[in-house]
């Protein structure tokens, strides 16, 4: 089927076409993704990112988007134009959505009806940030949420998997489909940029000592010391390191 564009800044991708069902991942404003089958309430999507399927409500999507600029921070407050004084609303967009700039004013921008981000928050489309290790600092502490991939909570892989998002890189979405995709590297010593892969977790190296992941067990996203996170998912989670990659390589 035809593409649509994902029109609310953030939603819910379900295992099933039920509320009550895993919730496996979440999708953005903007995102581009096609229909594979649809009812009355539920449409079963396929995303194009990342080719990830499961089910969303059905709505009015989004039928025609070119995105001219991206998020740049982890929350981005939507405001509304009354009277030339912008109001800020209850609601926002989050790192690495894409808008349309459709309309410029003072020192915000308009991506829909009445709908306005401030310009700082933003990047051309295009812009790439090649460091990781800012993109992976910005959840410092923020929620751990199976399934989220935003700044109101976020899981290990969907960690990972926001930079090269924002980078308009594929890189997939689960851990064990990253697993699959990742080159295994053989090395004595952790290096910086280093992906550390148990069968059900991952996380990256900041440098040969500190680790950053977003963590289960403890509710957020935390550095941590490298060797005392593969001792502790030993002992608690009974998992040995799989694998060992490099977001250099990708």
């Amino acid at each position: 089927m035809e593409n649509n564009f994902y029109n609310k800044s953030l939603g819910n991708i379900y295992s099933k076409p039920f509320v009550n069902s895993e919730i496996t991942s979440q999708i953005l404003y903007g995102e581009k993704f096609k229909i594979l089958s649809k009812n009355k309430n539920w449409v079963k999507i396929k995303t194009s990112f990342d080719r990830y399927t499961g089910y969303i409500k059905n709505d009015d999507f989004i039928r025609s988007f070119k995105p001219t600029h991206k998020i740049y921070i982890l929350k981005s407050k939507i405001f509304i134009n009354i009277r030339s004084k912008f109001v800020e609303t209850k609601k926002n967009l989050y790192f690495s959505t894409e808008i349309i700039n459709l309309e410029a004013k003072k020192n915000f921008i308009r991506f829909g009806k009445n709908n306005w981000i401030k310009k700082k928050d933003l990047r051309e489309i295009n812009h790439v940030e090649k460091n990781y290790g800012k993109i992976f600092k910005l959840f410092l502490k923020k929620k751990y949420l199976w399934g989220g991939k935003s700044a109101d909570g976020i899981d290990c892989s969907a960690l990972i998997q926001i930079f090269f998002k924002y980078n308009n890189k594929f890189f997939p979405r689960d851990t064990k489909d990253q697993i699959k995709f990742c080159k295994n590297k053989i090395h004595k010593n952790f290096k910086n940029g280093d992906i550390i892969f148990w069968k059900s977790h991952v996380g990256l190296c900041l440098n040969n000592k500190k680790f950053i992941h977003a963590y289960g067990p403890k509710k957020k996203v935390l550095i941590m010391p490298i060797n005392y996170t593969i001792n502790l998912i030993a002992k608690t989670a009974y998992l040995e390191v799989k694998k060992i990659s490099s977001i250099k390589d990708y």
